[in-house]
């Protein structure tokens, strides 16, 4: 489900400008979730806030601070204002946890089923992660299991995320938040 306007438990979906978010796109594009411009996720909190994984550490921060940008609000069809706060009541746990570009080049070595030792583990560790494995885990911790694909744990893009939530519906409800 699409939102004009976002929600806490809400998934944001953006575009990351510049050399990273081409790393990312391409990092996506590896790992068979396509070639559009959705390569960051963030998880809305109440009161104006977000966690976000980023290079330097996840952080709260205010959502305002995408005032301006083109940003896609998702959320699974049949949320519930229960899960909601199930989503976001524990999620700060997670500030500060590394970000990890390796965690792409791990689902990619996934994807294309190489047999690497603790890769699985690795994955699925919620001691590194990129933002869409820690919108994932914030789900998973209140019980709400996005994927019913059976991939592991952790094994997620913002592209997946796109896919699962938003590929169906119109995306004129993208909005530039004012």
């Amino acid at each position: 489900m699409i939102h004009s306007q976002p929600l806490p438990g809400d998934i944001g979906l953006t575009r990351i400008p510049g050399a990273a978010g081409l790393f990312i796109k391409i990092g996506q594009w590896i790992n068979g979730n396509g070639f559009a411009d959705w390569e960051h996720a963030f998880l809305v909190l109440p009161e104006g806030r977000l966690l976000e994984a980023e290079p330097g550490g996840a952080r709260v921060r205010a959502l305002s601070e995408y005032n301006g940008a083109r940003v896609l609000y998702v959320c699974p069809d049949d949320l519930t204002d229960q899960q909601r706060t199930a989503i976001v009541q524990d999620c700060g746990r997670y500030t500060g946890v590394p970000y990890s570009f390796l965690d792409y080049l791990a689902i990619a070595a996934h994807r294309f089923r190489l047999r690497l030792p603790g890769l699985r583990r690795y994955v699925a560790s919620t001691r590194h992660m990129i933002c869409s494995q820690l919108v994932d885990q914030c789900y998973q911790d209140a019980g709400v299991h996005l994927f019913d694909d059976n991939r592991w744990p952790g094994y997620v893009t913002p592209m997946a995320l796109y896919d699962l939530l938003a590929q169906d519906e119109h995306t004129e409800s993208v909005v530039e938040v004012a």
